[in-house]
């Protein structure tokens, strides 16, 4: 074991700290994959992290939860209900909503006399307040406020920006702490109905079962004693619907961090390639002297172990940082229906899964390449690189290559057209592999290609081909570097822009719409109602030829979160727009109503099938009219006629308006008019407006996907450096041979050029095609998952975005250039 270990620390340690640069790339590139993967999972898990989190500070040890099916909550009638069931020993009501509090966003919490039942953070921590009775049970409007909010005992402050409240107590310490991080209102039960505008309604109630007693029988007669009008579930239900909220975010960054992942072990392929390149005489002596070919390549693959757990380790430590900025800047529109306090919650096996997948992918990756050890012979490998038609590799192993490349993308095509959500995404990684393995099946052509291109510049072109033809493996691992940066930008940056533009697409219908009154911005769903009678003002403004009012709420479906629409004729909501003429009159007679796609698919039903949906005034079986494309960035809409939902669902008034402005007159001066008679708190926008909040609430997304499609682009870069960097130096007594004879510095620098555009030209444009490919089998990936019909369109930016990437791959091979062209003399006819 000692000897072993020396051996790794004297042969392939100090080649890692000699060769400091490539070890540096190599560590790098697993690094970006690592931390992509933390900060995907590390914000996934933090989002129903926090929810679990404050379920379990809340409700501590209660076995289960009796919710609204919207967010208006259940009628407080059902608290006497709920206590009378069998099995119930104890039922305690909440309010538990967002509000703002001293102008900070802060959880409001109303209790009942029987706070004192939870044994949970939320009991510990106003333990002494719960013995005193002051102020659960006072009539005044003193409430206990956490200390992260800043306000002082005795100080009043105002809540929801209009009622004032008084902190009688401040509670701090390890239990208010894990509560919302100290952020949140404590108010006595009547108060907290007062203050949150839900006079005779709860949010939930939190019910603990007799000791001994089966929570599945009990939760079977809470549903029944309730007549299905409410949701009776455990309290982790809120984070398994929190996390659909979050599709699309998840999606994307999946999509993005799985190529990325891929791109690493290639990357470490390319690495491993050149590692053994340049060790050839080493190994080679190491042959003559004795040594095994298997403990070389364990020594190999023991250091490419290394350099993913380092990467592994260093990027986990980036992608935790990457994931506590990510959960403050989450779009809106993904946030709105939750009630904590987004905190970063790390699971404790993302990071272990994250270092062993980079340990696995560089290690994998590099065994492919470790295998030219066996083609090392102990007295041809001490000739130059490149000398011997071993460089070649084996044609038995380009047949293999061939075969598997073409395997591998008959699954992802299988996989992608078989509707399988997000495995579909995450298998977008397996074109790039077979993509790869069929470019090596056809290295011989391809680096055929690069010679001819190269021979184009000319004389030093001519000298550069020969370098490609004569080290065909090590130019094959530069083409593809280069390919991969094409591939990845064109693919990710394409798939996303084709994403966001079909999006963007399906929501064109709201823009023929001239004006908008919601009670929500533009980038937000606008799930609370407005003020009574404001249809009415708009109506009466001049100028105002028609209002048409709809009604949006998140509701629970099949236990998960979905959005209802209610649609009057004339609305041009797209999921309406699209439906036929005669589903839109059954729709707005209420025979029916329409589901989006992805909802359709998990609910597995199709247009004729009934549907049983839960109201707050009982079950309601409809027929299914049509499944239509439509985003809603959750876990599906479901479409009905405006009466038929401010019926069924108890919610009387409308969210949002639709206002078509009369011929002639001027819809800016229209709009400037609705504002004035409408509540401060509406918003009022055009139809232009409305539809470019629907692309702004997708901006973040793009962001982060450009971001990590250049970062690969960047470590390629490096990647082709490393690489035609080696080539300089294995070839620096012919360089010197070359200059002695008359060749100039000129001559070499464009020799050494030349042959990088062979290299460049040739990757660029297999990338961009690839890349293309790729690009189409994402669309149809998204489209399954986005519940819209993603279009693939090949844009004039592509080429734009594939040259951009080779020039900056280029850019590799300058220093590399500079270096040949500067080679003194003597010292390269003299080297070893």
């Amino acid at each position: 074991m000692l000897a072993n270990f020396s051996r790794l620390k004297v042969l392939n340690v100090r080649e890692l700290r000699t060769h400091w640069g490539r070890a540096l790339a190599s560590v790098l590139v697993v690094a970006v994959s690592a931390a992509l993967l933390v900060a995907v999972l590390g914000v996934s898990g933090s989002i129903t992290g926090s929810i679990d989190r404050l379920a379990t500070s809340i409700g501590g040890d209660a076995d289960l939860e009796v919710s609204g099916i919207t967010g208006d909550g259940v009628d407080e009638s059902m608290l006497a209900a709920v206590t009378a069931t069998g099995g119930v020993r104890a039922a305690v009501p909440l309010i538990r909503t967002r509000v703002t509090a001293d102008g900070q966003p802060a959880l409001l919490i109303g209790l009942g006399q029987n706070a004192a039942e939870l044994h949970s953070d939320l009991q510990t921590a106003i333990s002494d307040q719960l013995d005193r009775g002051s102020p659960v049970t006072s009539a005044s409007d003193g409430v206990i406020v956490g200390a992260g909010l800043g306000v002082a005992k005795g100080q009043p402050f105002q809540i929801a920006g209009s009622t004032q409240v008084t902190a009688v107590a401040v509670v701090d310490g390890p239990a208010a702490r894990r509560l919302n991080d100290a952020h949140f209102v404590i108010a006595p039960l009547a108060l907290a109905q007062r203050l949150s505008g839900r006079a005779g309604r709860l949010d939930s109630i939190l019910v603990f079962t007799t000791s001994g007693k089966d929570p599945g029988a009990v939760r079977t007669a809470l549903t029944t004693a309730l007549q299905g009008k409410a949701v009776v579930a455990t309290p982790s239900f809120r984070a398994a619907q929190a996390s659909s909220s979050f599709a699309i975010l998840q999606a994307m960054t999946l999509l993005a961090a799985s190529v990325s992942l891929v791109v690493a072990a290639f990357l470490s392929y390319n690495a491993m390639s050149i590692a053994i390149a340049q060790r050839r005489p080493l190994i080679s002596t190491m042959r003559a002297l004795g040594g095994r070919r298997r403990t070389i390549m364990s020594d190999m693959l023991f250091e490419a172990a290394l350099v993913g757990f380092l990467g592994g380790v260093v990027g986990s430590a980036f992608g935790v940082l990457i994931g506590r900025l990510a959960i403050g800047e989450l779009p809106s529109t993904m946030v709105q229906t939750l009630d904590a306090r987004l905190e970063y919650v790390l699971p404790v096996w993302v990071v272990p899964l994250t270092v062993v997948a980079c340990v696995l992918a560089s290690t994998c990756a590099s065994a492919l390449a470790a295998r030219q050890i066996h083609a090392v012979a102990p007295i041809e490998a001490l000739a130059p690189n490149g000398a011997t038609t071993a460089d070649r590799g084996s044609r038995r192993l380009r047949i293999a290559a061939g075969v598997a490349g073409a395997v591998l993308l008959a699954v992802t095509v299988g996989v992608v057209t078989a509707d399988l959500g997000r495995i579909a995404i995450a298998s977008i990684a397996l074109s790039f592999i077979g993509f790869s393995a069929l470019c090596f099946a056809f290295s011989g052509p391809i680096i055929a290609a690069a010679a001819a291109v190269a021979r184009r510049f000319g004389p030093a072109g001519v000298l550069g081909a020969a370098t490609i033809e004569r080290a065909p493996r090590r130019m094959w691992v530069a083409m593809m570097t280069v390919l991969t940066a094409v591939v990845t930008t064109v693919a990710v940056t394409g798939a996303t822009s084709n994403a966001v533009d079909s999006t963007v697409a399906s929501f064109a219908s709201i823009a023929q719409a001239d004006v908008w009154v919601s009670s929500a911005a533009a980038t937000d769903y606008s799930s609370a109602l407005l003020p009574p009678g404001t249809d009415a003002a708009v109506a009466a403004v001049p100028g105002v030829a028609r209002v048409v009012p709809d009604q949006m709420a998140f509701a629970t479906v099949d236990d998960s979160r979905v959005m209802l629409l209610g649609i009057a004729a004339n609305s041009h909501r797209d999921i309406f727009t699209s439906l036929s003429p005669e589903d839109r009159h059954r729709l707005l007679d209420g025979d029916g109503v329409a589901l989006s796609r992805d909802l359709g698919t998990s609910m597995n039903v199709a247009a004729g099938d009934q549907i049983t949906l839960q109201t707050p005034t009982g079950p309601r079986t409809v027929r299914v009219l049509a499944l239509v494309p439509y985003f809603s960035g959750m876990t599906g809409t479901v479409a009905m006629s405006l009466d038929a939902m401010q019926g069924w669902f108890d919610r009387a008034g409308a969210s949002d308006l639709e206002v078509t402005v009369a011929p002639g007159a001027d819809p800016d001066t229209v709009r400037a008019a609705i504002r004035k008679v409408v509540a401060p708190e509406a918003f009022v926008y055009s139809g232009d407006e409305a539809l470019d909040g629907v692309a702004s609430a997708l901006d973040q997304v793009i962001a982060v996907i450009t971001i990590i499609a250049w970062i690969v682009v960047v470590v390629s870069a490096v990647t082709l450096l490393n690489t035609l960097m080696l080539s300089v130096l294995d070839r620096r007594r012919e360089i010197g041979v070359l200059r002695a004879i008359g060749a100039t510095r000129s001559f070499t620098l464009k020799a050494i050029l030349a042959e990088a555009a062979g290299i460049g030209i040739v990757g660029a444009a297999l990338g961009l095609v690839l890349g293309a490919a790729i690009q189409y089998l994402t669309s149809i990936a998204l489209t399954n998952v986005l519940s819209i019909d993603v279009a693939w369109a090949p844009s004039p930016s592509m080429i734009g975005i594939g040259l951009a990437a080779l020039a900056i791959c280029l850019l590799g091979s300058v220093p590399p250039a500079l270096r040949a062209a500067r080679l003194d003399i003597v010292d390269a006819i003299s080297a070893d």
